[in-house]
């Protein structure tokens, strides 16, 4: 048995998405011609309440072709120090894009304090860059965006003039979370990235969605960048897929992660605060001298962990009760019989 926490993007097709590819019709995507491609940006739009997508190979390049069609060269946009567009994208704003990114910190809960933002808007001046985007993410580290908060970044960046663009990769764990349709989020945002690939469980994929004028542009950035796919269909139909059987789903992701926050708090050795956990992911803090042991004696069992003192456990539709259930006790016969706590020299005394 494996159990793999390390990611949400480590699932495996299952049989049923595997026979939705192998019938997929297809044709040449970059013509506009595949009908499997057309009907997943069709489906998506529609989901997603936008008027129209664009179906590409990753989110990082879904990303990249949202922030290069909503800015120009020279022009900026305010981001979060922690979120995927700026700190795990390799750059590529900048390095392909000429943007020029403006990170601020990223409050505990995923959000960045709007005043800041409005400061951090630059003056209509040639000494500066031009600010012309928001960037937020949703989840960020697990964590759901509020609502209001939304409302508010929407209304703070059409009052001075900026767009507002959306990573959500994980988009429909916050809906999930929030117990509302993904639209209902997705409707402040100009435009808005959905990984397929992550706790949907397509293999590859993500779609970027916004105005029509808007995604015409993305996609003449996605073949400027390689990203022009030809028979495209088979790999688009697991994302339909996905969208259409596997989102209700996330919901026993949550739940999974709840019970492994649980029942890793009761583990002397391991720090966690079951309360924090609102999705699909669980961080622990375990000692330093612990973790790369801990590591090894899980890799030896077939459970697979994130390296570091601070472990991100991700849970996903490859991971069920039982998987949870083996992993926290694994973790518990560690600390109980490899790495035993220090025992304080006063109780010796």
């Amino acid at each position: 048995m494996t159990i793999d926490l390390r990611s949400d993007t480590v699932t495996l097709p299952s049989a049923a998405m595997r026979a939705a590819m192998s019938v997929a019709a297809v044709g040449d995507d970059v013509y506009g011609e595949d009908p499997t491609v057309n009907r997943l940006e069709k489906f998506a739009a529609e989901l997603l309440g936008k008027e129209a997508a664009v179906y590409v190979a990753t989110g990082t390049q879904s990303n990249l072709i949202a922030l290069m069609s909503h800015c120009e060269r020279g022009d900026e946009y305010i981001v979060g120090q922690q979120a995927h567009t700026y700190k795990y994208e390799g750059g590529g704003a900048a390095v392909l894009g000429s943007i020029q990114p403006q990170p601020l910190e990223n409050e505990a809960d995923g959000t960045i304090d709007l005043d800041r933002v409005a400061a951090a808007i630059k003056p209509d001046d040639s000494h500066f860059a031009r600010t012309r985007l928001l960037a937020l993410e949703n989840t960020l580290g697990g964590k759901v965006l509020p609502p209001a908060y939304i409302d508010a970044a929407a209304a703070l960046t059409r009052a001075r003039g900026l767009a507002i663009h959306l990573d959500g990769a994980r988009l429909f764990n916050a809906a999930i979370k929030l117990g509302i349709e993904a639209a209902a989020i997705a409707h402040a945002f100009d435009s808005v990235s959905i990984c397929l690939s992550k706790g949907l469980g397509a293999p590859v994929g993500s779609i970027l969605l916004g105005p029509r004028p808007l995604i015409d542009r993305a996609r003449r950035w996605r073949k400027v960048l390689g990203g022009g796919m030809r028979q495209a269909g088979l790999m688009a139909a697991a994302g339909l897929y996905a969208l259409e059987n596997n989102v209700a789903r996330l919901a026993d992701d949550h739940a999974n992660a709840r019970l492994l926050a649980e029942r890793l708090a009761a583990i002397d050795g391991v720090t966690t605060d079951p309360a924090q956990v609102q999705t699909n992911m669980v961080f622990i803090h375990v000692p330093a001298d612990a973790a790369v042991a801990l590591r090894a004696f899980l890799a030896q069992r077939g459970m697979m962990i994130s390296s570091g003192a601070t472990v991100r456990l991700v849970t996903h539709l490859d991971i069920g009760r039982d998987h949870v259930v083996a992993f926290s006790d694994a973790v518990s016969e560690f600390f109980r019989d490899v790495h035993k706590p220090a025992v304080p020299a006063s109780a010796i005394a």
